[in-house]
């Protein structure tokens, strides 16, 4: 395939290796990542990777929340490739590095360097998402050493609920974002 592509949820081709500003849809996302199961679905419930993006949101000050519902949005695209596999393909990185930086600029974000405290919710996110998803994994996760999961439990979305509740955080960031571009 010369120009490799995904077709997408509203019928756009999203071209993996050249991607247009033009072919990025905020439906595309909301619905990509709302179908998408967290680890491979390897949980105890499906639990998507739009509601995931819901939780770290939720975790960072106001003027953050926009990166950090769109922090993995090239998943709506790439897929949700898990860690390890991840880093056996380095070309993978660069692909969804390539990606983030065309979905930033299309809603006005810099997506390339996310700030600090979004990546430490992500962290919060994730061990949350261990102890409420994964019950069966009892090996440490080292990167997680340091990081307490939230006191209440993960109430998991339906794929549906939960890309209403993503679109209806994305207008609620488009309102008041200044883009940074």
């Amino acid at each position: 395939m010369h120009n490799p592509y995904v077709s997408t949820f509203l019928g756009n081709r999203f071209f993996l290796t050249n991607p247009h500003i033009d072919d990025v849809a905020i439906e595309d996302i909301a619905h990509g990542l709302a179908y998408q199961c967290r680890f491979n679905g390897q949980t105890r419930a499906f639990y998507s990777v739009a509601q995931h993006s819901l939780m770290v949101m939720s975790l960072v000050p106001e003027e953050l929340r926009f990166s950090a519902l769109l922090h993995d949005a090239a998943e709506a695209y790439l897929g949700d490739m898990v860690k390890p596999l991840k880093n056996l393909f380095p070309e993978f990185s660069l692909i969804e590095a390539r990606v983030m930086e065309i979905i930033g600029h299309r809603f006005g974000l810099d997506l390339t360097h996310l700030d600090p405290a979004i990546k430490q919710a992500d962290l919060i996110a994730l061990a949350t998402e261990k102890r409420d998803l994964m019950p069966h994994s009892v090996e440490t996760w080292t990167y997680l050493h340091a990081t307490e999961p939230l006191p209440a439990t993960i109430q998991a979305m339906t794929p549906q609920e939960a890309k209403i509740a993503f679109l209806d955080a994305f207008n609620a960031c488009i309102q008041t974002h200044k883009p940074c571009n």
